[in-house]
């Protein structure tokens, strides 16, 4: 379900910090290429993709999802399937740090934690919603309901992720004789009007009575 995007009171007043580390999630990329720039050289796809492996690994081994993981990582879903398809050092690796955090006891659900949280700024940041957010990132919506009822802060955190979301493209009109109609109906008639056959006269032979 879409949430509509307005600069209400709730965003218009969210604090600074909560500001600062929605941008800092976002702005990750563009600090990334800075540092390698300034080396000399801009960073090659190897060095983006090893950069976005560490990052996924880091996300497993706190014991995200591998969805969740992606998202972490800024890397389609169907990237890092093609990954762990292609790349057996990366999948070994990838399964080491599923196992590290199940061998701590780390598992989305069982605890709240920070990279739980990120995760869902990080999807809310991008369009998704809250609940579906919630979701992908492992809480329990009970237990979140009530953190979110006891901190104040972690509703700021929400705010300032809703307030940069991408705003929801607009349709154009499109006229109905456009739309694809439902299966086994026909078109209304133009005008207003439809079409009747009449039955034809009835043609009486001479002599009969009326």
């Amino acid at each position: 379900m879409y949430e509509p995007k307005g600069l209400d009171s709730a965003s218009a007043q969210v604090p600074p910090q909560a500001r600062r580390v929605i941008a800092w999630l976002k702005d990750r990329d563009t600090v990334e290429r800075v540092l390698q720039s300034s080396l000399g050289d801009p960073p090659s796809e190897r060095d983006v993709t090893l950069a976005r492996m560490g990052d996924v690994l880091q996300a497993t081994a706190q014991g995200l999802s591998r969805q969740a993981a992606a998202v972490w990582a800024g890397v389609p879903e169907h990237v890092l399937h093609g990954w762990t398809e292609t790349d057996p050092s990366f999948a070994a690796a990838l399964d080491a740090a599923a196992a590290l955090a199940s061998a701590h006891g780390i598992r989305p659900g069982r605890q709240s934690t920070s990279a739980m949280l990120r995760v869902l700024l990080l999807a809310m940041s991008q369009g998704t919603t809250k609940l579906d957010a919630i979701t992908l990132a492992g809480f329990r919506h009970n237990r979140f309901r009530a953190l979110l009822k006891a901190s104040s802060a972690l509703e700021d955190l929400l705010e300032a992720a809703r307030g940069v979301r991408p705003s929801r493209p607009r349709g154009g009109y499109v006229p109905g004789g456009y739309r694809p109609r439902r299966p086994g109906r026909k078109p209304p008639p133009r005008g207003g009007f439809r079409l009747v056959r009449r039955a034809a006269p009835e043609v009486r032979e001479p002599g009969t009575d009326a």
